[in-house]
């Protein structure tokens, strides 16, 4: 675990962690061993009229992200990231900073599929 994707509601780690990944308003990328994070929009997941959770699952991918940290993760989505090698936890925290500290303290499970239909 290097490179740790967040679905967020804000711009830094004290943002909501939002519960849509597909439709995200953007994702925190956390690199663990700088200790940094960045921001990537996700403005064609949230523009798509279908699709969404597979253009966001793609955005990440081609972040060079290992882990996905977001509330709800879809089938074609969840497909697209375990194609890539991405591990999904499925994480019901308020911030970013809260399911972080879940993350590395092992309190979270590994999503093993998808756990919403698609168009959630």
């Amino acid at each position: 675990m290097k490179k740790i994707a967040f679905s967020i509601r804000g711009t830094d780690l004290t943002a909501e962690l939002d519960p849509r990944f597909g439709r995200a308003e953007q994702f925190l990328i956390y690199d663990l061993d700088q200790q940094q994070f960045s921001l990537i929009e996700n403005q064609q997941g949230r523009s798509a009229a279908q699709g969404a959770g597979i253009q966001a699952a793609e955005t990440i991918v081609r972040a060079g992200v290992d882990t996905l940290v977001t509330g709800h993760c879809g089938p074609k989505a969840f497909k697209v990231l375990e194609a890539a090698g991405v591990v999904v936890y499925n994480c019901s925290a308020a911030t970013v900073q809260d399911a972080l500290q879940q993350l590395q303290s092992g309190t979270l499970s590994q999503a093993g599929s998808a756990d919403v239909e698609g168009h959630w």
